[in-house]
């Protein structure tokens, strides 16, 4: 596995992999905000932030993170990848190589909430509406050794 730059002729695979992530992971979205955010992540979200693709030796991509600044604007994987350490992979590059020190998380994804605090995240705010004001709680989490 190899984490490389993504390239704009990633993001049609990049967005399979989020929806995917979506259904296995966000149940409190419905249908319509699913729908409504995939033209959004192509088009404004995956340019807006340092991307990364984790592929295989075969070039599939089995998760993916963006960063800007300190924060990881987002960080998902592919189900069937869930499991095997890429997570751990992905954050750990994040916090080495690109200084991520916070992450905003949905309150109603514990899975994901679980895995920032063992990787030594804690909450330091929540906000109780996500950045396109939807009734999305959020927790604002940043490593405890910083």
């Amino acid at each position: 596995m190899k984490i490389v730059p993504a390239r704009t002729d990633d993001f049609a695979e990049i967005l399979v992999v989020w929806e995917k992530s979506v259904r296995a992971t966000h149940h409190f979205l419905s249908e319509e905000d699913i729908e409504s955010f995939k033209p959004l992540i192509l088009s404004e979200f995956l340019p807006a932030v340092a991307l990364f693709c984790l592929k295989d030796d075969s070039d599939r991509i089995h998760g993916f993170l963006g960063t800007s600044e300190e924060n990881i604007e987002m960080l998902f994987l592919d189900p069937n990848s869930r499991g095997k350490g890429y997570g751990r992979m992905l954050l750990d590059f994040a916090i080495k190589d690109l200084s991520a020190s916070s992450v905003d998380v949905n309150e109603q994804n514990p899975e994901a909430l679980g895995f920032y605090e063992h990787m030594g995240f804690v909450v330091a705010a929540r906000s109780p509406v996500d950045g396109m004001g939807k009734p999305f709680a959020i927790l604002h989490m940043r490593l405890a050794h910083i």
